[in-house]
């Protein structure tokens, strides 16, 4: 592992050499060795999005360092507790820094020491010299590190360096308006006095909801730093939306600034023949007083600011219902089979057809309501007699501060969205708290400590890591996916896996697809577009689309599942996004990205996804996950492996009560073989094997064993030596295809008769190909095991007719159980040389020197093949000789 660090309490060139050394050392792992100064932790929590993921010390494992980037420092006290890499054994330490020598400085093989102004100055120059060109945030980020090392450029240390780093960063797009508003300055006397005299003439409004601060300031002479005057303003007074507007001679100067996302304020400022982003904005106004000026800004702010229409965002479907004529009894076990605690009661539709609205919204059915009239055995009731009416709804038009009102003044739990008549979705006061606690932009920064901040905001837009970590070709047929949903009127997704690798900066082209609609017309439809062809499952809904190129794609309708009894197979019905996700095992699997045009790259994550990822925990969605499905433990136990996760003290629990109540066998035992081949696919199964013995699995998958197995060292000298068997093959880098599961799940049962494999086959039903496969491997490889053990010393002919029908299975099985070197040896050298060597002589060259085709032929063939094998023939010449001398043709049998 490589890891990028810098010293204790990171300021911003610290935090720009760091995002800089990554892009030279892409494989490294960025790493805080303690706290972080409070404007870059805010700077990380607003404007750098994550754009990189960096790691807690907490998460790594320090013996497995072996290269150590540090920046901004040489000081071995100054890094925290990763100083202890630096005793790790062939330790590679690179630095980069430019402060004078030290006492006491740490030294590496590569040391990029200058005395600049600033460090991040010294990545800029690499940048240069390499062509390395800088995202737009990255430009900016590096340009803060310089502005702020170098005090604006007038510190004494400053060089002239430094300004060439800083115009080059400009010319290519660095935000000077975002440097502005992080890089802490001490005012003059001036300075504050301005201050006063714009808090003087400052006049708040409220704007379509929004409070809005206007301050105004007329000068005969001009004023430096306007822009940091303002930004102090807006911190001393805690303004979210500021407008100043300054007066000099001809012409009116507007800065402006936001701290909330209902007002851009960029938009405003281009009306004004301006420009900037939502945040921060400036405009020269010409031909303009300053008052009027202010008029014509107040009318643009009631044209642009409008509190968001949240609710059609926001809202849960399609909506599950109930007609008031269904009995209280059904009611309740409908709430229990969706896991839903309010069921809206209609009119007619019972909310099961996908393609038609409920209508004639008449009240709501509560659990609460429901268990209370069955203890009072009123459950063959009509919901119709204990149903709430007075319920306020909300169109999808409703904005945040509607549903907060309607929520909190009638303390429903359930809001219905209704389209007229029809109710067409539903907010619950979760939907609402998720919506408020895990978007900073709706939560002041100040409430929370930086360990507990929201890693991002719930819907952010990730089309920029998109475009760092995924092929083009894959970004484009995303938009073309998108665009197909839209056209048909569908809402599209790219769900799972593929969004948590994205935000792990893995590269992942295993694309599900997830629409909201009908998703089988959708993957027909993209099918016909792209000239690829589908494979529906209708029962499912369902699509695989195989494009020419051999892409493809996985189609799912959004849907809901249930569970008959514990450990079934679940019942599917279509449903919305949030839902589909609900249904998913881990939190890490629960979020989607949304791929239609108009939201191309938004993030969907219902339920705090990004934080557990952040925090790298596996965590169960729901507490009955590993009840309904138990195939989710192994799922677990292999994503705690592959991605060096945890599983949380919660999800273990939950784990070792379903181990308890022995559900397994239950279950459809070829799902059970199916996540058991997952995990010995991976590179290395045995810390799989070792949790999943820590929970007493293993018994299962091998009745066999006894209740009380442990992995021993006998166990563990298997798994490494087919460990190494298998990694190498691989590098050998030959065109066979091997299943390295087979080669694991014969190490495992190596100390098992065939029989046990035989009853492991039967228990769960593998194809009878592979059953035969594991058999034959199996009995074959054992006893060449003990043949070779007694015969140390034989020829290369020997070795090769004794292998030769091994499989590559076989073979890496073989030299997994060999208790002697020189067998791993024989094996070693059929696979790289012996099993390679053909006859010289041909059967057509043979018919041509008058050899008839039969028995003999084969005879002669396998003869000459021993020969070359031992070394006695070694060309062709010498292969006629010896065919001619020991297989006379005169001696060949009649036709």
């Amino acid at each position: 592992m490589d890891i990028i660090t810098t010293h204790i309490g990171a300021d911003f060139d610290s935090l720009a050499a760091m995002v800089a050394a990554k892009r030279l050392y892409p494989e490294a792992e960025l790493v805080f060795p303690g706290s972080q100064e409070k404007s870059v932790r805010d700077y990380l929590a607003q404007e750098f999005r994550n754009i990189y993921e960096f790691k807690k010390i907490k998460h790594i494992d320090l013996s497995k360092v072996r290269r150590l980037i540090v920046v901004d420092t040489r000081q071995p006290n100054r890094i925290g507790r990763l100083a202890e890499c630096l005793q790790n054994p062939g330790m590679v330490v690179h630095l980069y820094d430019h402060h004078p020598d030290a006492p006491g400085d740490m030294h590496g093989s590569q040391e990029t020491v200058t005395s600049f102004g600033s460090t991040t100055t010294i990545f800029t120059r690499l940048f240069r010299e390499q062509g390395i060109m800088p995202s737009p945030d990255e430009l900016t980020l590096m340009a803060l590190g310089i502005y702020e090392d170098t005090g604006g450029f007038l510190h004494s240390s400053t060089r002239p360096e430094d300004l060439e780093a800083a115009s080059w960063l400009l010319a290519r797009g660095a935000n000077l308006d975002i440097v502005t508003q992080f890089i802490s300055r001490d005012l003059s006397s001036e300075q504050i006095t301005l201050i006063s005299q714009l808090q003087q003439e400052a006049q708040s409004y409220v704007i379509c909801g929004m409070p809005v601060v206007i301050a105004k300031l007329v000068k005969a002479d001009y004023i430096g730093d306007f822009a940091i005057i303002v930004q102090r303003l807006m911190e001393m007074e805690n303004i979210d939306v500021l407008f100043a507007l300054l007066s000099l001679g001809e012409r009116t100067y507007l800065i402006a600034r936001s701290r909330i996302p209902e007002v851009n304020v960029g938009t405003i400022a281009r009306e004004f023949g301006g420009g900037g982003h939502a945040s921060a904005a400036s405009a020269t106004i010409r031909d303009l007083t300053i008052a009027e000026a202010e008029e014509q800004l107040v009318g643009l702010l009631h044209r642009h600011i409008r509190p968001k229409a949240v609710a059609g965002e926001l809202m849960s479907s399609p909506v599950i219902t109930v007609t008031p004529d269904v009995s209280i009894d059904q009611a309740n076990r409908l709430m229990t089979r969706y896991n839903v605690t309010v069921l809206p009661v209609v009119r007619e539709n019972g909310g099961h057809d996908t393609d038609s609205q409920p209508v004639g919204f008449l009240g709501m059915i509560s659990r609460m309501v429901a268990e209370k009239a069955i203890f009072h055995k009123l459950g063959s009731l009509p919901v119709a007699d204990y149903m709430t009416t007075e319920i306020a709804t909300i169109p999808e038009s409703g904005t945040l501060a509607d549903i907060q009102r309607l929520i909190i003044e009638n303390r429903q739990r359930l809001i219905p969205v209704v389209q007229g008549e029809a109710i067409v979705g539903v907010i619950t006061r979760t939907d609402l708290l998720s919506l408020l606690v895990h978007d900073p932009a709706h939560l002041s920064p100040d409430l929370l400590r930086s360990d507990e901040r929201p890693s991002v905001e719930r819907t952010r837009n990730l089309a920029g890591i998109m475009t760092q970590v995924l092929p083009r070709d894959i970004i484009v047929l995303l938009r073309e996916i998108g665009e197909t949903a839209a056209a048909i009127g569908c809402n599209a997704y790219v769900a799972g896996g593929f969004v948590r690798d994205l935000l792990l900066h893995v590269k992942n082209t295993d694309i599900d697809i997830v629409i909201e609609g009908d998703g089988v017309r959708f993957a027909k439809a993209l099918a016909e577009q792209r000239r690829g062809i589908v494979h529906p499952h209708e029962k499912f809904g369902t699509a695989t689309v195989i494009f020419p190129d051999q892409t493809r794609i996985d189609v799912a309708t959004a849907r809901l599942e249930y569970y008959d009894h514990p450990a079934a197979m679940p019942t599917v019905e279509h449903s919305s996004i949030k839902l589909d996700l609900y249904r998913r095992d881990f939190t890490i699997n629960a979020m989607a990205i949304h791929i239609n045009p108009q939201r191309f790259g938004v993030l969907v994550d219902y339920f705090n996804c990004q934080n557990d990822l952040k925090e790298r925990r596996i965590q169960a969605l729901h507490n009955l996950s590993f009840v309904e499905d138990p195939t989710r433990i192994f799922r677990a136990i292999r994503f705690e492996g592959r991605l060096d996760f945890t599983i949380t003290r919660h999800t273990e629990k939950l784990i070792k009560n379903t181990v308890q109540l022995n559900l397994f066998d239950q279950v459809e035992e070829p799902r059970f073989f199916h996540e058991l081949k997952l995990i010995l696919s991976e590179d290395d199964p045995t810390p799989v094997l070792r949790r999943m013995a820590f929970f007493k699995l293993l018994p299962f998958l091998w009745p066999d064993l006894r209740p009380n197995f442990k992995i021993d060292r006998r166990f563990l000298h298997f798994l490494t030596q087919a460990n190494q068997a298998i990694a190498w093959f691989n590098l050998l880098y030959l065109p066979d295809k091997l299943e390295s599961w087979m080669v694991y799940l014969l190490a495992i049962m190596s100390r098992s008769r065939t029989k046990e494999l035989i009853a492991f086959c039967d228990r769960f039903e593998l194809p009878p190909k592979q059953r035969r496969k594991l058999i034959a491997q199996k009995t074959e490889a054992e006893r060449i095991a003990q043949e070779m053990q007694k015969r140390p010393f034989l020829r290369p002919s020997e070795i090769y007719w004794l292998l030769h029908e091994l499989d590559n299975e076989g073979l890496l099985y073989l030299m997994t159980i060999a208790r002697k070197r020189f067998i791993q040896q024989a094996v070693s050298q059929y696979v790289t040389t012996l099993r390679r060597e053909t006859p010289l002589v041909g059967g057509e060259e043979l018919k041509a020197m008058g050899y008839i085709p039969g028995p003999q032929f084969r005879a002669i063939r396998n003869h000459l093949l021993e020969m070359q094998l031992d070394g006695e023939i070694a060309g062709h010449d010498q292969a006629i000789a010896f065919i001619r001398t020991t297989y006379p043709v005169d001696n060949q049998p009649q036709r």
